[in-house]
């Protein structure tokens, strides 16, 4: 049992399953948001398994492409795949395994969400390859990731929103902008291996002002929920604190000292998602 507990633990941490945090606390604000006359426990269930396959796939299959320049990077040269503690195979399973949960998940919410489910699986792939031509391939990642909050609403009102659409366009810009703060620290190496990130095609601090700029978009969309949604106004308390600490994630990051990079990334963003999810929790039940 220890053993299988290890071998989970492994592929949690080549998953980097606790990320999971970023995009999963805006699918269920989505969710949420979408529940007009209330939502069932077995709909947020099958969102949940969705969201697990399409990250787990989505991550697997970015190692497996990634993997000689992983081995390659300093910084990532010890992840459990270049280091070999799993191999190509066990990896190929966990992504196909993944892939299969969310087409089946997306069957258990309702046919659009099935006949969506290709295309999701399409985009999340393709992101693993964007780096290696154009530098946008943080927008790219960021549009991966404004799927969940889109489809969490797909998969409660089986249809389209315009304030679905805002916040999938404010987690867009968010996921942009600290994805831009992260690939700061592989500028140096981005550069020596002709990949395209934005620190190494524009340098550090012009990427970091195009980070806050994606920022500054974001705060800008999930402003355009409140107005889209009916929301009660303590919303208004939680943007303007989501704004706090976006200031304070830029606060903590300069062209010159990266050291903090990632408490800006993980921690912050953290709060950010979880925070975001609870205060629109709650302006929803309290409008």
């Amino acid at each position: 049992m220890s053993a299988l507990l290890g071998r989970i633990a492994l592929y949690g941490r080549m998953i980097k399953f606790s990320h999971s945090v970023f995009a999963l606390p805006f699918a269920l604000a989505s969710a949420a948001l979408a529940a007009g006359d209330g939502v069932s426990w077995r709909q947020v269930a099958w969102i949940l398994v969705a969201m697990v396959g399409a990250r787990s796939a989505a991550m697997g299959f970015n190692r497996l492409v990634d993997e000689r320049l992983d081995a390659r990077n300093p910084r990532t040269a010890g992840r459990e795949l270049p280091r070999g503690a799993i191999s190509r195979l066990e990896v190929w399973v966990l992504v196909a395994a993944s892939a299969a949960t969310l087409v089946v998940a997306s069957a258990m919410l309702n046919p659009l969400c099935l006949a969506f489910s290709p295309a999701a699986l399409l985009i999340i792939f393709c992101y693993s390859y964007t780096k290696r031509f154009t530098a946008l391939s943080h927008v790219v990642l960021g549009f991966a990731l404004a799927m969940a909050p889109v489809g969490a609403w797909l998969a409660i009102r089986g249809d389209f929103d315009l304030a679905a659409e805002a916040l999938g366009l404010a987690v867009l810009f968010w996921v942009a902008g600290f994805d831009t703060i992260y690939a700061c620290q592989d500028e140096a190496f981005d550069r020596g291996a002709g990949l395209h990130s934005l620190p190494a095609r524009i340098g550090i601090p012009r990427a970091l002002l195009l980070a806050r700029v994606f920022h500054v978009i974001a705060v800008a969309m999930l402003a355009a929920v409140y107005v889209l949604a009916p929301l009660h106004p303590v919303y208004l308390a939680g943007l303007a604190a989501v704004a706090g600490l976006l200031v304070y994630e830029h606060s903590l990051v300069r062209a010159d000292d990266l050291s903090r990079v990632d408490a800006a990334f993980f921690t912050v963003n953290g709060w950010i998602s979880v925070g975001y999810f609870a205060i629109t929790l709650a302006a929803r039940l309290m409008a």
